[in-house]
């Protein structure tokens, strides 16, 4: 099932005003009394009311983003983070995989199943070491870029796990031979290391796009003008075309992730937000009583029903 804050096109960050009316927004456009026959569009609007229910509910939501349940609600697997190994016990040794307390307790059991059977025998048994299993927070911008992140368990080993570029959520790595050790000779498990990807303040992707709404002030809206737009790499200057508005929309081309197949990059796409002065404009506010608009126009009739 779909991560909910994509379905509703919303960041993981979103306040619950900014959910509500998302949904409300993908509501109207998708809803099936306004595309009757057409099963796509009820597809749409059922995952979009399953993303909304279990964001709208508090504890739901919490319990997703800490990774206790799927976009479905259902219970997910636990597993470890590696900081918590740092209170749990340090599982050092095949021994302790196998309900033994120490590797000493282990030969002991070992020497009793071959006895009479002869030291060749003994020595003869081999066995490969357990997989272990991570879950690694990891900064947006470092799964955008790609980055290197160590992680020390309490018994002092360091696994060294390379975020690759354009990491997705949820992707687990492989870290061949970096499990708990063999037994007799036999090799070490391997270490498996989920990745999640915290949100961004601004930053929202969208399969290999990024999406960012950027503020511009009126007196840029209107006349236009050359403005600086923060992308995954370094910050680009960008036009704003004149007369512009909220929810016009700009692309970067090539400034969004790199697919790992084709080694092509995504896109930036800006939407444009036009704000308001914060601060008191009497010359503005003279203008606006006295100015009649040559096209008078209604913003608000696509709400009318």
């Amino acid at each position: 099932m779909k991560d909910p804050y994509q379905t509703l096109g919303v960041s993981g960050s979103a306040t619950d005003k900014e959910i509500k009316d998302a949904f409300k927004k993908l509501a109207r456009k998708f809803h099936p009394d306004l595309h009757p026959g057409d099963k796509e569009a009820e597809a749409k609007f059922k995952d979009i009311s399953a993303a909304n229910d279990l964001l709208r509910d508090k504890e739901k939501r919490r319990r997703f983003d800490a990774g206790e349940i799927d976009a479905s609600g259902a219970e997910r697997p636990q597993e470890r983070f590696y900081r918590d190994f740092a209170d749990g016990p340090a599982y050092t040794s095949h021994a302790a995989q196998d309900g033994f307390d120490s590797n000493e307790d282990l030969e002991e059991f070992l020497a009793k199943a071959f006895a009479g059977r002869g030291q060749r025998s003994r020595d003869a048994f081999r066995a490969r070491g357990q997989d272990v299993s991570y879950v690694l927070p990891v900064a947006f911008l470092d799964a955008a870029n790609g980055a290197t992140h160590a992680i020390t368990l309490p018994e002092g080993k360091t696994l060294q796990v390379t975020v690759p570029e354009g990491a997705e959520d949820r992707q687990m790595l492989r870290l061949k031979e970096q499990g708990m050790p063999g037994y007799g000779g036999g090799p070490p498990g391997d270490a498996y290391v989920e990745l999640h990807i915290q949100p961004h303040p601004f930053f929202h992707r969208k399969d290999e796009n990024i999406h960012v709404e950027v503020p511009v002030t009126l007196r840029e809206a209107m006349l236009g003008g050359r403005i600086q737009v923060p992308t995954i790499g370094q910050p680009v200057t960008v036009t704003v075309p004149k007369g512009s508005n909220t929810g016009t929309t700009l692309r970067l081309r090539e400034r969004g992730i790199r697919n790992r197949k084709t080694g092509q990059r995504g896109h930036q796409l800006i939407t444009l937000k036009v704000v308001l002065p914060t601060a008191e404009e009497p010359e503005l506010v003279a203008f606006l009583e006295t100015w009649q608009p040559k096209n008078e126009q209604d913003p608000r009739r696509e709400m009318e029903r």
